[in-house]
């Protein structure tokens, strides 16, 4: 069996927990925690710890906040701690070299992807909205760009017609720490060789914002269907029905033709939009002030405001 190591993890979100929970079940030791400093959140506005933070806390693992990793003092109270490895999860924060050179076995991240395509802040929407076949997990040893480093270790699974972000994210949270776990014991052994990336094959996933969240209706069918899986749950797609906001949760493809915006039909099965290209069957919405529901369900309650020739987005 290769040596238990002294690990230094850093992560912020439920993905990252993940991974740090996974971690805490192998003989490897867990000496510190970083972790973004806490984030007002809720309708209170009031300052909530990360889930990594929460998890570490519940585990008594001293945790670290630095507004950043270039400050001098931040950097000599990572050296204190004489990590073997620093495992990094979408922690949010830029390490600098000095930083990485710090562990004894360097820095290794876990990414949402299969590298070097889609490098960056969302790749797991990206891959979606761009019709990929496949996403997966890379982990790598992390250097000073962005995604960049030597990759040690990759776990693949395919994107469905129905995945949406939120359900491929749940997928790659499951599979990430089981080849983090692998790679970290690689890595113990001195098994594991990095293979350098082809930045000819990069693509970039650029942050979300909820301004590309709007439905342009002009756009080809397909492309709108998969930006609504790959926005939910996050930011959410949304259009305009009679002025005020309509969340497209869900929709499918339909096989109608009409001016983008236009009502095409409305029943218990769908409300049927035309787009640039083809037509979507809007399945699950959420109108201002309620909950998301089948659109069968609203169909019920409130017929009149989805009549056929009205104009979404209008």
């Amino acid at each position: 069996m290769t040596e238990a190591l002294r690990i230094v993890f850093a992560g912020t979100p439920e993905f990252a927990a993940e991974h740090l929970k996974a971690l805490l079940d192998t003989r490897h030791q867990i000496i510190a925690v970083y972790s973004q400093p806490d984030r007002p959140a809720g309708r209170g506005q009031k300052l909530t710890p990360s889930p990594v933070k929460q998890l570490a806390l519940q585990h008594d693992i001293p945790v670290y906040q630095p507004l950043s990793l270039r400050d001098p003092a931040a950097q000599a109270e990572l050296a204190a701690l004489a990590p073997d490895l620093m495992v990094v999860v979408a922690y949010g924060l830029i390490l600098p070299q000095v930083v990485l050179d710090t562990p004894r076995l360097g820095c290794i991240n876990s990414h949402a992807s299969l590298l070097p395509r889609w490098r960056g802040a969302a790749p797991i929407q990206r891959a979606i909205e761009a019709g990929d076949g496949e996403s997966g997990v890379t982990v790598m040893q992390m250097e000073a760009g962005l995604d960049t480093g030597p990759m040690l270790l990759k776990a693949c699974t395919p994107i469905g017609a129905d995945d949406s972000g939120g359900s491929l994210h749940d997928r790659l949270a499951v599979l990430g720490p089981q080849a983090v776990i692998e790679a970290i014991d690689g890595l113990a052994a001195g098994t594991l060789v990095g293979e350098v990336q082809d930045d000819s094959l990069a693509t970039y996933a650029h942050k979300l914002n909820k301004d590309e969240a709007r439905l342009d209706w002009t756009r080809p069918a397909e492309e709108l269907e998969r930006l609504i899986r790959a926005f939910n749950p996050w930011p959410i797609c949304h259009s305009t029905l009679n002025g005020a906001t309509l969340k497209v949760l869900a929709a499918q493809l339909a096989d109608q033709q009409g001016e983008p915006g236009q009502i095409l039909a409305a029943d218990k099965v769908g409300l049927t939009v035309a787009c640039g290209r083809g037509a979507l069957r809007l399945t699950r919405l959420q109108l201002p002030g309620g909950k998301a529901l089948a659109f069968a369900d609203l169909y019920n309650s409130r017929r009149e405001q989805f009549a056929l020739g009205t104009v979404l987005g209008a």
